[in-house]
């Protein structure tokens, strides 16, 4: 991605997705999680229909970072399926606050959980998430572990999200 390159962001539910955003929305999962990771698992899982989808696409259309969004039950909603398509350029910061935010607006949370990946534990925990007691787990071979996330402690901790991205 270019320096200086605009970045549109959106979040969608489900019903509000088109079929040209649910198309591309699934190719690039596809090609981080199953090709680049190697880990062949049933990425269409049928949870996509009561998410809400949070998404950056370039001047050129093309998704730059997702994340989804799992509507709350019992007061708790899981952020998952994250992933850019640029490390290291403040793009995967910028979708998880945007993620975090709509997740306190679109649904009635009190907590989000997310199953990270290990190696990015510390990452999380920037954004506030902190690991709970269950044990470190393998998703298709890959390290992963339990984090949440309190709303009283993101709004104790004066979290607010700046969405400047360094490209």
């Amino acid at each position: 991605m270019r320096e200086g390159a605009s970045i549109d962001w959106f979040v969608k539910h489900w019903d509000e997705l088109t079929r040209e955003e649910v198309y591309d929305l699934l190719a690039v999962r596809t090609a981080v999680f199953v090709v680049e990771q190697r880990c062949p698992y049933q990425e269409v899982d049928g949870l996509d229909r009561r998410a809400w989808h949070v998404f950056a696409r370039d001047g050129g259309g093309t998704i730059q970072a997702c994340l989804r969004i799992l509507e709350a039950e019992n007061g708790t909603t899981q952020i998952g399926r994250v992933l850019t398509a640029h490390r290291g350029t403040g793009l995967g910061r910028t979708l998880m606050e945007r993620g975090i935010r709509a997740a306190w607006e679109k649904t009635d949370a009190r907590r989000i959980r997310l199953e990270a990946q290990s190696y990015a534990q510390g990452f999380y925990e920037k954004l506030g998430f902190r690991r709970t007691e269950a044990p470190e787990f393998l998703e298709d071979g890959i390290p992963h572990m339990e984090m949440v996330l309190e709303r009283m402690e993101y709004s104790a901790a004066g979290m607010t999200a700046s969405f400047h991205i360094k490209l």
